[in-house]
């Protein structure tokens, strides 16, 4: 498998995959109750770079998606990670880190890739499709398995001004099995706009919405009923120009092994924090 192979596609580059319908051994969390799954949303994760000359009309098509602009009959939840192997190309992505290229290196294994590309899309872990290919990305988001959202609440605090604390109390819906899964939670940001002085994208203005700033694993869990009450609290450094108004946190649930994901949820921060 060519790890060090990088390509930044536009329409028709390559091929999309699609969830697996079948049930096996491995499945890690009950999926028995169909008007449960109905309730559930999609986690879209959006894997781009600025540094990419066809991640820009991604980065729009998925903000769409995020906003609720294609009227789907569940909700659609996204998370935008910027890698770091195009900052050789002339532009530096400000948002970018090499913690999201190793998240995607985990994808392209577990989907069995040839090779990492942006800009790309991983539905539910399970499927992934070319990032700007509308058709392909609805048709994924379509046919992928959902599964309860968790009920967690969430209380916010700032014991610094470098600092958010997050506490959530509440259960995961889902019957989690031996395989157990990871609580992970996400601390994104939106409405960043970046002039781009060199690259592929010199001279225009880049538009990003919903980039993951922060990752964190809450807890990992096993063996435990849907109905189970779930309490932990995790702190984030935050960064310069940080504003609550812009930015939430996504709470999903993720097994370390498959990486599938079973079920997210979404919160909005409070302006006053």
């Amino acid at each position: 498998m060519a790890r060090r192979l990088f390509s930044c596609f536009g329409r028709g580059g390559v091929g999309s995959t699609q969830p697996e319908h079948h049930h096996n051994a491995a499945t890690t969390a009950d999926e028995s109750a169909e008007e449960q799954r109905r309730s559930g949303g999609v986690l879209v994760e959006l894997f781009s770079s600025q540094g990419c000359a066809t991640s820009p009309e991604a980065e729009l098509v998925v903000s769409r998606l995020g906003r609720g602009d294609f009227n789907l009959d569940f909700p659609v939840i996204v998370l935008g990670f910027h890698v770091d192997y195009w900052d050789h190309m002339g532009w530096k992505d400000p948002f970018g880190s090499s913690q999201w290229t190793v998240r995607q290196k985990a994808y392209v294994e577990s989907l069995k890739l040839d090779t990492l590309f942006t800009p790309q899309v991983v539905v539910q872990g399970r499927a992934h499709c070319v990032a700007n290919e509308e058709e392909s990305l609805l048709g994924s988001i379509m046919d992928a398995p959902r599964f309860p959202s968790p009920s967690f609440q969430a209380a916010f605090q700032r014991p610094s001004q470098e600092s958010l604390q997050v506490s959530l109390t509440g259960a995961l819906r889902s019957k989690i099995d031996h395989q157990g899964v990871d609580i992970m939670v996400a601390l994104y940001e939106s409405g960043l706009v970046t002039d781009c002085a060199k690259g592929e994208n010199k001279g225009r203005v880049l538009s990003n919405d919903f980039v993951v700033r922060r990752l964190e694993k809450l807890c990992f869990v096993k063996d435990i009923s849907a109905k189970k009450t779930i309490s932990g609290t995790l702190s984030f450094l935050l960064w310069e120009g940080f504003n609550p108004t812009k930015s939430g946190i996504v709470v999903f649930l993720q097994n370390s092994s498959s990486h599938h994901i079973f079920g997210s949820q979404r919160f909005e921060l409070p302006a006053d924090l």
